[in-house]
This record gives structure tokens, sequence and C-alpha cells, in this order.
């Protein structure tokens, strides 16, 4: 889970729809990639499931690495 931070304090949020739009991918899609950490974390607001936008647009930028952190043994 990922927490705004004071240097970000007007980020916009995406919802699923959203980045699945920007990727051209489907919203089942997104859910994957960011299960899988191979996109930036989500931010859970009770329910609600949001990106941070520049965090996507950053990850986008850099080619989408993946974004796990740690090693699997």
């Amino acid at each position: 889970m990922s927490v705004l931070t004071p240097a970000e304090p007007s980020a916009k949020l995406l919802d699923v729809q959203a980045v699945s739009e920007i990727l051209g991918c489907s919203t089942r899609h997104v859910y994957r990639l960011s299960d899988a950490g191979k996109m930036p974390p989500h931010i859970k607001l009770g329910s609600l499931v949001r990106w941070n936008s520049k965090r996507v647009e950053e990850w986008l930028d850099q080619g989408c690495p993946s974004c796990r952190r740690g090693s699997r043994r």
C-alpha cells in the first residue's frame, strides 16, 4: 500500500478505468500488473483503488520497468 507524501499534495489519483485507457489494455490486466508488482503500487481509500498519476507517468517514461521490491527465492 502506498501513501501520498507531503511533496505530492496535488497529485491526481486515477481509477482503474483511467489507467486502462492510458495503457491501452483491460481493467483486468491493470489489476494483474498491479498484483504482480509490474507497475506502481496502488493506493487504497476504503474500498476504492487509485493510482498516483505522476507515478504512472514516470513509470511509462522509464519504459515500464517492474516495480517489485526484493527478490523471490
